[in-house]
């Protein structure tokens, strides 16, 4: 791997460490101040809003601004977000900023890789750049829970700044805070990753323009006879696990009695999974043979419904980290597959955007879907039952699409197999 990769994993490590803190941090904010279930459920589908809203800017934007300044750029936004949080803006309205801060830094982060890698190596480089995110997810979320617990939480806020009344009184509050430091780091990296040869596209076509644009390379993508089917699952794949995040959350405090501090560590639990399926995926996997994984998404599906079945943490534990690897198995080839289809197709920044915006948009529908279902008094285990069944059920459309795709447009399917085996620039 070139040198610039690790300085982009180390930025990546520690922006998605204090993404991941600041979630459980915020679930405690809301918790701790009274606000309603549906509230803290809404956390997810508010930090997918702007990936949705502005997905045809970000892309653009990242293609025409060199990446490691956009990436800058995002985390500065993302610690603005942390301050309205502490400033008494609503916990989902702060949140959402943040989420604005990610929506510009994923293209960013992506597509620097195919740019700064050849094809061949994408599967690997996913399956780092992936597993890296997932072990920042496990530190990030244990953080979090340890933060707004009774130790670490009195502990920060113990610390006084003299003649300065911040504001902070709560654990939830001192653990938001102490992102900033997070953010900060992630930010220093940014400014040493390396430019690339890649041209600058520039921004000319004005707000319609881009619209138009981003139309049109969406469009392009899911007529490509491997781009929609790495699409789909990739889409349907983060749409789900993005609320399993609040889920598990949720049904480990219904199931096993769980305080937010405790629960945290069972999502990390599923995220130690997914790294281990991610890197073993890197290790085994081609980038032309990525839609064999397809049928591991509906077992992923039918494992998610037996969360139900379990009301042990010692089966609990085991259990999330084989549905975690299976997942991590799955997305890391499809991802891959997709990046490389993209970058063939449009700017790199553009098809990571149109990836986000498609995984976001599953994420913020399912997330409004299960808020909405809380709010009326639906129970964890009810959620649970039904994304499972989504997952399945979906899966096995995707896979009979491909195998569809195969028998009408043979020559078609062959000829991009052939460039992802055959293309090293």
């Amino acid at each position: 791997m070139k040198k610039g990769f690790y300085t982009i994993m180390s930025a990546q490590f520690f922006s998605s460490l204090a993404d991941n803190a600041l979630f459980v941090a915020a679930v405690e904010l809301l918790r701790s101040s009274g606000a309603a279930e549906w509230q803290r459920a809404a956390l997810v589908p508010m930090f997918a809003l702007f990936y949705v809203v502005l997905a045809p800017f970000v892309g653009a934007f990242a293609d025409a601004v060199p990446k490691g300044k956009v990436m800058f750029i995002a985390n500065s936004i993302k610690v603005a977000g942390c301050l309205l949080m502490l400033f008494g803006v609503h916990p989902l309205a702060a949140y959402a900023i943040v989420g604005l801060g990610a929506a510009a830094y994923s293209p960013a982060k992506y597509g620097i890789l195919t740019e700064l890698l050849p094809p061949s190596q994408l599967v690997k480089a996913n399956g780092w750049i992936e597993g890296l995110t997932i072990g920042s997810i496990i530190l990030g979320v244990l953080l979090g829970g340890q933060l707004v617990g009774p130790r670490l939480g009195a502990a920060l806020l113990g610390f006084d700044l003299p003649l300065i009344d911040t504001g902070v009184d709560t654990p939830a509050e001192a653990a938001i805070a102490s992102m900033i430091l997070f953010y900060a780091i992630a930010a220093l990296f940014n400014l040493h990753i390396p430019r690339t040869e890649a041209p600058l596209q520039p921004l000319d076509l004005g707000p319609a323009g881009l619209v138009r644009d981003f139309s049109q390379c969406n469009a392009r993508l899911w007529a490509d006879k491997l781009g929609q089917i790495s699409l789909a699952t990739t889409t349907l794949f983060w749409g789900v696990s993005g609320n399993l995040r609040y889920i598990v959350l949720a049904w480990a405090a219904a199931a096993l009695g769980y305080s937010t501090t405790q629960a945290s560590s069972l999502v990390g639990v599923v995220a130690i999974g997914t790294a281990v399926g991610a890197v073993v995926a890197s290790l085994f996997m081609r980038l032309d043979r990525a839609t064999s994984v397809i049928p591991l998404g509906v077992l992923m599906g039918l494992l998610v419904i037996g969360m139900n079945y379990i009301d042990d943490v010692w089966v609990a534990a085991p259990f999330l980290i084989l549905l975690g690897g299976i997942g991590g198995y799955l997305v890391v080839p499809m991802n891959a597959l997709l990046q490389h289809r993209g970058h063939n197709l449009m700017g790199a920044g553009r098809s990571i955007a149109v990836q986000n915006f498609n995984e976001q948009a599953c994420i913020l529908g399912l997330g409004a879907f299960y808020t909405g279902m809380t709010k009326l008094g639906m129970s964890a285990f009810g959620a649970i039952t039904i994304f499972g069944l989504v997952v399945a059920a979906t899966m096995a459309l995707i896979g009979r699409w491909h195998r569809r795709n195969c028998r009408r447009h043979p020559d078609e399917v062959e000829r991009l197999l052939a460039i992802a085996r055959t293309d090293r620039h």
